[in-house]
């Protein structure tokens, strides 16, 4: 089987999983999009900006333009990584889910992730709603997660002083790994439909969700970000809630 053969079997493959699981990887699309705007140009702006700096360093003053300055600032390589990661953790969570639900006496294992991310959504949305209710703990602030956060970034930083091509694409790869809890959400909806290539490309959905906020960003600083997560910020908790819905109503189904 030539290229061209096993190119066009992959996009009719990606066609029927995009017809069939529509639902989830529309559902992880607008999560990324919400949870780029309220929680990733926080935690991943500084990572953006050092990146934007870095490279527009390099570009002699005499060189300079409007094009360069906004590839440079938009970091495709970066987020290329970051997405190549989600998709590898989508796929390998959704491979180990489907293999532990086909065994007998577990095939409510889907069911229990997609209630479980659901609730989590929804959680979220009450969050945003409700301020005045007390916040959950925070899967981000456990020691675990804060010692491999940093060894994460530590591994990466000698990325950072060229982060042009592979060199910004595996700044993306390393730094996909640090863990959030936006993420574990992401994760869950990822691996309850039980299929590799649905788990890869709902996380790589999730991760171009994420991508408009820290492009903001990377164009024009926290100030751009802050303007776009407000805009955001009023419409987030009624995609969280219709999130929710959609993910419920899968679990739903799968029981009935």
């Amino acid at each position: 089987m030539d290229a061209l053969s096993l190119l066009d079997a992959g996009l009719n493959q990606c066609a029927v999983v995009i017809d069939r699981d529509g639902g989830l990887l529309l559902a992880l699309l607008t999560a990324g999009l919400v949870g780029g705007t309220t929680h990733c140009t926080g935690m991943c702006g500084p990572f953006v900006l050092a990146q934007v700096s870095a490279r527009l360093e390099r570009v002699p003053l005499s060189a300079m333009s409007e094009f360069r300055r906004l590839t440079g600032a938009a970091v495709l390589p970066y987020h290329a990584g970051r997405a190549t990661t989600y998709a590898l953790i989508g796929a390998l969570s959704a491979s180990v889910a489907g293999h532990i639900g086909a065994l007998p006496g577990l095939r409510w294992l889907s069911v229990a992730l997609l209630a479980l991310a659901a609730l989590f959504f929804l959680g979220y949305a009450a969050r945003s709603v409700l301020s005045w209710l007390p916040k959950a703990p925070s899967l981000g602030k456990g020691r675990l997660q804060s010692w491999w956060g940093n060894r994460v970034s530590g591994l990466a930083r000698p990325l950072f002083g060229n982060p042009t091509g592979w060199r910004g694409y595996g700044l993306g790869v390393a730094l996909g790994f640090i863990p959030c809890g936006m993420l574990y959400g992401a994760i869950a909806v990822a691996a309850a439909s039980g299929s590799a290539l649905t788990g890869a490309l709902g996380m790589t959905a999730f991760a171009l969700g994420t991508v408009p906020s820290l492009l903001a960003v990377g164009l024009a600083g926290h100030v751009a970000g802050r303007t776009w997560r407000t805009a955001v910020a009023r419409i987030a908790p009624a995609i969280m809630l219709v999130n929710a819905g959609v993910l419920g109503w899968m679990a739903w189904k799968l029981v009935a």
